[in-house]
């Protein structure tokens, strides 16, 4: 699967895993969801994620916001990326 499938798969409003390297070189596995709006203030944030490569996700297991790497995605719903 191609980067560019697999942030439309993630894209849909629809529940994913992913699997991506963090900052710190550690590997996360995230299960999300795109387009939540639950517990938003309108403050946002003070840059861009986008620009920066980063995509705002709902972890449902910790219920609360995350940023996915989508320089280092591995895999979204077990299916290799790259």
């Amino acid at each position: 699967m191609t980067t560019k499938a697999a942030i439309e798969r993630m894209k849909n409003g629809k529940f994913f895993s992913a699997v991506f390297t963090k900052k710190n070189g550690e590997d996360r596995t995230i299960v999300g969801r795109t387009g939540v709006r639950k517990n938003l203030t309108g403050t946002g944030r003070r840059y861009n994620a986008k620009e920066r490569g980063y995509l705002t996700v709902f972890d449902v297991q910790a219920k609360d916001y995350r940023l996915i790497n989508l320089q280092t995605l591995k895999k979204v719903n077990g299916q290799k990326v790259g």
